[in-house]
């Protein structure tokens, strides 16, 4: 017999997860390698269903965004990576603050809400290059939140400027620095950081970086690369370790699970994610990350029809309408061009969710009367 209010279990080793699941418990790492491995993918993604709906009700967040990446050029060479050049290379490019602008200015209008700013680690460009550019955009686009550099790039910066990130971030702040995305922490385990981003920042020094973010006042979001070498084992790890933080600053509002995508990277021989191991990641990420108020079914990556399916395994945001997204689609994603926000709504509501317009920060914004209507017994 199953424990209610689940029913039985394909796999019955799920009862126990279950019980401490409704009962508010936290997953220990053993609990969350069995949630990551067992061949009861619906089984997880009810449980997971449940700790979605206990936060988030039937609500299914969107934001109004646009991508920007003011360069691709980088002196990391990782295995992973579809998206940089090298300095000097062909494929590479670097706005000016000014051509920075222009491109922005293409897409965003005053419906836009956020603007999404990473890019690769560029031997010459310091912080005044990007205190100058969030100035620009600040003054172009007041409205608009700025959600960028990872903490990789932060690392980047204090070492190429001998500068504390304390000092690195309080600068950029003041010239408009809003937030930070969750990128570059791929996984925590050094074993696989040897083999897919052995230039990058270690995984001890990113939630170091992350903690003084957060310390500074600043929210982020956080990541997992999933799909790729990596154990189970692993992902759980990384998920504890995400949480262990999480206990301490409170400064995570989203976390995102990132399939790889291997086409053009030095992994290309390794299969692209399947949706049974991308479900269950999601559903994994809701039932270990009990402290993280959001996980992201991010459509650019997982597919419109996955991402639609994961709102159902423990995911309540599908990110935005994105629109000039190079990264993913540098490996091989076909979804770099964006989605309209009718699309997005009728995506939520054709899983029987309700979608909800917010901000970075996740405080709603104010949505049109017939979109409010959509319910779950009328999609």
């Amino acid at each position: 017999m199953g424990t209610a209010p689940f029913g039985p279990f394909a796999d019955p080793r799920l009862d126990p997860i279950a019980g401490k699941v409704e009962a508010n418990g936290r997953l220990s790492f053993s609990d969350g390698l069995l949630v990551a491995t067992t061949p009861d993918l619906l089984g997880v993604g009810r449980i997971a269903n449940l700790v979605r709906e206990r936060l988030h009700g039937d609500v299914a967040y969107f934001n109004v965004n646009r991508h920007l990446n003011p360069t691709n050029v980088c002196v990391a060479s990782c295995a992973l990576c579809a998206f940089a050049e090298k300095y000097g290379g062909a494929r590479g490019w670097t706005y000016t603050v000014d051509q920075a602008v222009e491109v922005a200015a293409r897409d965003v209008t005053e419906t836009v809400t956020e603007l999404h700013i990473v890019g690769g680690l560029h031997p010459k460009l310091g912080v005044d290059y990007y205190e100058a550019l969030f100035r620009a955009l600040k003054l172009h686009f007041p409205w608009v939140h700025i959600k960028a550099l990872t903490m990789v790039e932060l690392d980047f910066l204090a070492q190429r400027s001998k500068l504390s990130v304390e000092e690195i971030v309080g600068r950029l702040t003041a010239a408009g620095l809003d937030s930070c995305p969750g990128g570059g922490a791929e996984i925590f385990a050094e074993r696989v950081r040897a083999q897919i981003c052995d230039h990058k920042t270690s995984g001890e020094r990113w939630l170091e970086i992350a903690r003084t973010v957060h310390r500074l006042g600043l929210r982020s979001n956080c990541t997992m690369l999933y799909g790729h070498i990596e154990t189970p084992e692993e992902r759980v790890d990384h998920l504890i370790r995400l949480r262990e933080l999480q206990d301490s600053t409170g400064g995570f509002q989203c976390f995102i699970p990132l399939a790889f995508h291997p086409a053009n990277t030095r992994l290309d021989h390794l299969a692209p994610t399947t949706g049974k191991l991308d479900l269950q990641t999601i559903a994994l990420s809701r039932l270990m990350l009990d402290n993280i108020p959001h996980v992201k079914a991010y459509w650019i990556m997982l597919g419109a029809k996955t991402a639609q399916v994961a709102l159902h395994f423990g995911a309540d945001d599908l990110d935005g309408t994105v629109v000039d997204e190079r990264i993913t689609r540098a490996a091989g994603g076909e979804a770099g061009a964006g989605m309209a926000r009718r699309e997005l709504e009728h995506l939520i509501g054709e899983a029987q969710r309700v979608p909800v317009e917010r901000d970075t920060l996740y405080r709603e914004l104010p949505t049109p009367p017939e979109i409010r209507r959509i319910s779950r017994t009328n999609p």
